[in-house]
């Protein structure tokens, strides 16, 4: 018996390593392909309503598509549900090259967003299925007592190969636009998205999958969990980070309109924006895995919602792109790298294995929703608001700002922490999360001065 379970053990181990070569090739396809939809969207001349539907459709229909498929596991292995998924998801590829092929012949051009929209939502519909399937999955892979220290290190890890493959995307487009070739740019790192996600399939169908037994009476319908959302710790942790989405997805599709389209950015300047706040994100993602595993992840979300509230106003301070970097994306990447970690690791905390791939997806249509009304508020908005001297854009950046603060601050307080965790305390938590002397030095005067010396939070 002793033996077998040393046996499931290593199996587990090599499973964890598999994942994270498996989520390498995974982030090449993100960065190569998803990353630079919205541009190739832009380069088609899709007007700035439907830059914001695009969020707004997809943000629907990626957790629609979750819960359809959240019953699944009942029926198939998690495993054959994410090989097949994956499978479809690489082929979907393929009608989006076709378009860039059209748009470059002068073929039908007037109708490409309307077809990009459409084949864009099969993709996100497709990619989503095998979600909670791989959410289980992978949680059962990971002891409770190291998700903080392993997600870190795997995120990091991921991050890093994200920022390289980005970069050099960003380098290729502005070369193959300077030869006139924009459309044939696209649709080299399309293809090789998709040659990028069929090598992860492969580290999927080698990996162990532990077996899941799902007890009588596992299930409970989408409504049953929204009835109860509002007596229970997840079901607020829920609801929050719904209004929370809807609050950041008025803003979001919009920044890179703002960039390329306002302020004239090339690829490489555009790019090398958004993957500052990556890079900022991956620096200190280890120090809040330490963070996480102490203090737990509630203090971490108190901490960083509020950098995320003020995130859009920063950018507009100033339209330099030094600016852009070292300020807002600074401020951005490390809370979004807290806020993100601190969100998967607390549904693992929540909710037990026989359950997640379920409540994950109920859990997603909810921040479905939230994304949807948010977008597509504002995609309303960017074609109604009309101020002299100043772009609709940054208007919505402001609104986005505000949505986001007043959700922070009036429901992260009806959430508990789930684990038993170290009281936090500003001045040792600060020291555990920056070693560095002189610099934690300074940022303790500045932390005491804004909230004070001996703020805790306790579970």
């Amino acid at each position: 018996m002793k033996k077998k379970k040393e046996d499931i053990k290593e199996l587990r181990h090599g499973a964890r390593r598999l994942s994270i070569k498996e989520g390498a090739f995974s982030t090449v396809r993100q960065s190569l392909g998803d990353s630079y939809l919205t541009p190739f969207a832009i380069a088609i001349n899709s007007s700035n309503f439907l830059i914001g539907l695009i969020t707004s459709i997809s943000g629907l229909l990626g957790p629609l598509s979750q819960w359809f498929s959240s019953r699944l596991i009942e029926k198939h292995s998690r495993k054959r549900i994410v090989v097949t998924s994956t499978l479809y998801e690489s082929l979907m590829w393929i009608p989006l090259i076709l378009i860039g092929f059209l748009f470059y012949k002068g073929i039908i051009i007037p109708i490409l967003p309307l077809l990009f929209l459409l084949f864009f939502s099969f993709y996100i519909i497709i990619a989503n299925i095998a979600a909670p399937a791989w959410f289980s999955w992978i949680g059962d892979l990971v002891d409770e007592n190291y998700r903080g220290k392993w997600f870190s290190k795997r995120n990091f890890r991921l991050g890093f190969v994200g920022l390289l493959f980005t970069f050099i995307a960003a380098f290729f487009l502005d070369y193959f636009k300077s030869k006139g070739w924009t459309m044939f740019g696209f649709m080299t790192l399309f293809f090789l998205a998709m040659v990028a996600r069929f090598i992860a399939r492969e580290y999927f169908k080698k990996s162990y999958e532990p077996k899941l037994v799902l007890e009588g009476g596992y299930y409970f319908s989408f409504w049953e969990f929204i009835k109860k959302s509002p007596r229970n710790n997840f079901g607020r942790y829920t609801i929050f980070r719904a209004f929370m989405n809807f609050s950041v997805a008025i803003a979001s599709p919009f920044f890179a309109v703002y960039m390329l389209r306002v302020l004239n950015f090339n690829y490489v300047t555009f790019t090398t924006i958004i993957l500052s706040q990556a890079f900022f994100g991956l620096v200190i993602m280890r120090y809040w895995g330490k963070f996480a595993d102490r203090y737990g992840n509630y203090a971490i979300m108190r901490i960083t919602f509020i950098f995320i509230g003020i995130y859009p106003l920063l950018w507009l301070v100033s339209p330099s792109p030094i600016y852009l970097v070292f300020v807002p994306e600074l401020i951005g990447g490390m809370a979004w790298a807290g806020f993100n970690l601190a969100s998967g690791n607390f549904i693992f905390d929540c909710v037990t294995p026989q359950k997640r791939g379920i409540v994950l997806s109920y859990y997603n249509v909810l921040n479905g929703v939230g994304i949807f009304l948010g977008a597509g508020l504002g995609a309303i908005l960017i074609g109604v608001i009309k101020i002299n001297g100043m772009e609709s854009i940054l208007v919505i950046f402001i609104i986005s700002a505000i949505a986001r603060l007043t959700t922070g601050f009036v429901l992260t307080p009806h959430i508990k922490e789930v684990r038993k965790m170290e009281s936090f305390d500003s001045t040792k938590a600060l020291k555990n999360l920056v070693p560095i002397k002189r610099i934690n030095h300074l940022f303790e005067g500045t932390y005491e001065l804004v909230i004070g010396k001996r703020f805790r939070w306790k579970k």
